[in-house]
């Protein structure tokens, strides 16, 4: 089974790399998603597709600020967005309704 983690992406000569460091990369379902991210003003820092469990979330940085873009929660910190579950399974509290962050 694969958990997604954060995705760093890298744009050059307009295409879109996936980055492998880290072991970390974009779930198939949301490459489509990503991409059109990347030519508008948001800046997509992390994504999952929820795998069944969780919903779809896209963590996006704008002038706005760091905000979950498919429910449009802020979030108030720059990195470790997701948080994992006891199944192993990856969410943002913010936006799961149980979900509160571990500190």
């Amino acid at each position: 089974m694969f958990n997604c983690k954060t995705i760093r992406l890298e744009l050059r000569a307009n295409k879109m790399k996936w980055s492998k460091s880290n072991n970390k990369r974009i779930d198939p379902e949301m490459r489509n998603i990503i991409d059109a991210l990347n030519t508008s003003d948001y800046k997509p820092l992390a994504c999952c597709c929820g795998h069944g469990k969780y919903p779809i979330t896209i963590i996006v940085k704008c002038n706005l600020g760091i905000f979950e873009l498919v429910s449009g929660k802020s979030i108030p910190r720059k990195k470790r967005f997701y948080v994992r579950d006891k199944q192993g399974y990856y969410y943002i509290p913010e936006v799961h309704e149980n979900g509160k962050r571990k500190k």
